[in-house]
């Protein structure tokens, strides 16, 4: 059996340490440039430094994302980067333009490269020919399915790796590469910018009545035609295992420290339970999909994996997410009275019963019994988001605790 690897994304900094925390075996992250999600928090140089070391000093690999598709003045800018990253020394860079994988070639020789979904790898000759250039590792494509992962496994040299989708949002175009954001709105998702045009309302104009909009709907809210829902193989980790691939990839550089924390804690207990015992992972199988359901989700869907999607895999009258659980904060640190200091994410108040997520995967069902202001002074309520407070609850809190409430 290959090793397995919990490939979790981070938007910034506070969720790469979630990540690290909550499971992973390695983060992927973008820049301030050159990494398809401009709209990102993304990382500057020092933070990158904080956040390897960070997850260098707990085993975790992070590998940094420089995956557009360039134009012609890209190429200084992406040199330039490259120059910078020979300090930073990341565990590898994901790229998709061969002009990138060129440069990247020249100026980090040493440095492990991956291929990223938005270079199409739907079969074997493109894995051989990303292996004859260089690359360590290349990234399937969403389109392909189980049975052509598997023949491409035996295909490829052994030390070659496959990475794929595991968990989470889904394109309606090949691997990312659409353009309607381009074409509606001047922002183009093959530079990071997407505006998510596939979760829009449509309707039908029809061509001898201009300005007269004919609804297109499967109820009364209308048709959302594009909106695919979110990929999910939590029920399928023994499928994914013995399809030979090597990395299983988390889906959400936009999401938030507690969908990371959900998602990986969950993840990284179903492979850990399969390679222990298989029937192991089969006992804990509901636990699974309970903890699955808590973080935000358009509902699921296996994808490509056993076959073309049909009309089953979309979702046609909202656009909208499922949330059953509202993120409150982060235990950053306890003071001297062991309360713990947050930054408020959502409002809460004081008797309020929430709930403490635990990385060992304990859940605890806590009282709210105080909340401070950075100045000692007690509140009924935490109203204000990013707000600095204290909270009084009626257990042991660690750092890196995640206190959420159910919205069920």
């Amino acid at each position: 059996m290959r090793e397995t690897e919990l490939l979790i994304p981070a938007g910034s900094l506070e969720v790469l340490k979630t990540a690290v925390i909550y499971g992973a075996d390695a983060v992927y992250i973008g820049g301030e440039a050159f990494g398809l999600r401009a709209k990102a928090k993304n990382f500057s140089n020092e933070q990158i430094k904080e956040g390897i070391a960070f997850a260098h000093e707990r085993g975790v690999k992070v590998y940094i994302t420089a995956n557009i598709l360039a134009h012609n003045d890209d190429l200084a800018g992406v040199e330039e980067y490259f120059e910078e990253l020979k300090e930073i020394k990341p565990d590898a860079l994901i790229i998709s333009d061969p002009g990138v994988f060129a440069i990247a070639k020249r100026v980090l020789p040493d440095m492990e490269i991956h291929i990223s979904t938005q270079a199409n790898n739907t079969n074997y000759g493109t894995y051989l020919f990303w292996y004859e250039m260089g690359a360590k590792r290349v990234v399937t494509a969403r389109e392909l399915s189980l049975k052509e992962i598997k023949e491409i496994r035996k295909k490829i040299p052994e030390d070659m790796e496959i990475e794929s989708f595991m968990h989470g949002a889904m394109c309606i175009s090949y691997s990312g590469r659409c353009l309607l954001s381009n074409f509606m709105v001047g922002r183009d998702a093959n530079q990071g910018a997407c505006t998510h045009p596939c979760r829009w309302k449509y309707s039908i104009v029809e061509e001898k009545r201009p300005g007269e909009y004919m609804p297109v709907f499967e109820n009364e809210r209308g048709t959302y035609i594009f909106n695919s829902k979110d990929l999910c193989m939590i029920e399928y980790v023994p499928e994914m295992i013995e399809a030979g691939i090597d990395s299983f990839k988390i889906e959400g550089r936009m999401k938030t420290a507690l969908y990371v924390a959900t998602v990986a804690r969950t993840y990284r207990k179903a492979i850990d339970d399969y390679k222990k015992d298989p029937e192991l992972y089969k006992a804990n199988m509901e636990w699974y999909k309970a903890e699955i359901a808590k973080c935000t989700y358009r509902e699921f869907t296996t994808g490509f994996y056993f076959g073309k999607p049909d009309e089953t895999t979309q979702i046609y009258d909202n656009n909208t997410y499922v949330k059953n659980y509202t993120y409150l904060g982060t235990v950053e640190e306890l003071d001297n009275r062991g309360f713990a200091r947050i930054e408020q994410k959502n409002k809460f108040t004081v008797g309020e019963t929430i709930e403490v997520m635990k990385p060992d995967g304990r859940n605890l069902e806590v009282i709210v019994k105080g909340i401070y202001n950075d100045k000692g002074e007690p509140q009924e309520s935490a109203p204000h988001p990013q707000q600095v407070l204290y909270v009084e609850l009626d257990a042991e809190m660690e750092v890196y605790d995640i206190l959420r409430r159910s919205e069920m």
